[in-house]
């Protein structure tokens, strides 16, 4: 903690990420290059930067480009993806979420989305980017899951059914089949009676198995391990390209969001956590001398202060690691050793 309240003018941390002793390891510095200290009730201003060293990258051949974190990289998506698009994006961020934290949309901002995913979808769209495939089958498929699993307050608001009524006759006539699926899957919720949705069976084998699985899904149900496990196997590994026996991105996204806000089951998460685990290969080593382990609630809609971040954050000042594990329950009640102890004992 005296570290933190009477720092040294520059602090360097070095943090080595060790995967595999046959590779280069890759060290990554993070220094504090300003310090500001306001005493009373003024603040205390902190400025870090994460530098990765060049040489490296090009050493072990990665384009920022690529950088997955966004710490070490501002690029962060592969720039073989397109921006999304930033409307539907925002109505996303409302619409795409669990049970009690969904906020429906009002009938402005519904209109605007839609005529929006309208525009896009006729090439009429100008001074923004094209909504993706995949932004189409996640926002469709949250509406859907709304509509059909949703509490009441999280379902669609008036001003939404009033929008979608005045657009989707419209949208039939342009969105791919697929699409009109994730939206109407049973042919019931748009009013239109159109067949579309109840007969899609997809359109390769692979797909097959996709669509079996979204109707389970858009009806706010869950799945069993081996489902889970089968139909992540049909679509691993991801592919930028669309060719001969790839999945759509919209049934997938739709998949992915979808599970999502029906909130996993333990057999669910389980199937994801094992598939790509088969899928990326061993899992790294990390390398440290100690490790100092924390469990604590989170369920990914309570919100509360989480202590254990700042905890952290101090230790690995002195250079001390630490691992956060979210966890169901916290003691008196099921406390983590009795959690480990029944998981090894089986």
């Amino acid at each position: 903690m005296r570290a933190l309240l009477n720092p040294r003018p520059s602090l360097s941390l070095n943090f080595t990420k060790a995967c595999d002793f046959d590779r280069p390891r890759v060290h990554t510095v993070l220094r504090f290059h300003q310090l500001d200290r306001w005493i009373g009730r003024k603040r205390c201003c902190l400025t870090t930067k994460a530098i990765l060293d060049s040489a490296i990258m090009d050493q072990i051949g990665i384009p920022e480009s690529d950088i997955r974190n966004p710490s070490i990289s501002s690029s962060y998506r592969s720039s073989k993806l397109p921006k999304p698009n930033q409307t539907v994006l925002e109505a996303q961020a409302r619409v795409c979420t669990g049970p009690t934290r969904t906020r429906p949309l009002s009938e402005d901002q519904a209109v605007k989305v839609l005529d929006t995913i309208l525009k896009s979808a006729r090439g009429e769209l100008k001074d923004e980017e094209e909504v993706s495939q995949a932004q189409l089958g996640a926002f469709f498929a949250a509406m859907t899951i709304r509509t059909n699993a949703f509490p009441e307050p999280t379902q669609w608001s008036e001003g939404e059914k009033r929008a979608m009524d005045r657009f989707w006759p419209v949208l039939a006539r342009v969105l791919p089949a697929d699409v009109i699926f994730v939206a109407d899957p049973e042919g019931s919720i748009m009013g239109t009676g159109s067949s579309i949705g109840p007969q899609f069976v997809g359109n390769n084998v692979r797909e097959m198995r996709l669509v079996g699985a979204l109707r389970e899904i858009l009806a706010g149900g869950h799945l069993g391990f081996e489902e889970v496990q089968g139909v992540l196997r049909d679509v691993l590994p991801l592919k930028v390209e669309v060719g001969e026996g790839s999945v759509s991105e919209s049934l997938l996204s739709a998949f992915l969001i979808g599970q999502r806000m029906n909130r996993e089951t333990d057999r669910e998460l389980k199937a994801y956590c094992l598939v790509f685990d088969d899928e990326l290969g061993p899992q790294p080593v990390a390398d440290v001398k100690s490790l100092t382990y924390y469990g604590e609630p989170y369920d990914g809609n309570t919100r509360y202060f989480k202590s254990t971040l700042f905890v952290a954050a101090v230790r690995s000042c002195y250079g001390e690691s630490c691992l956060l594990h979210g966890l169901e329950w916290m003691p008196p009640k099921v406390c983590l050793c009795f959690i480990m102890t029944r998981e090894i004992a089986g």
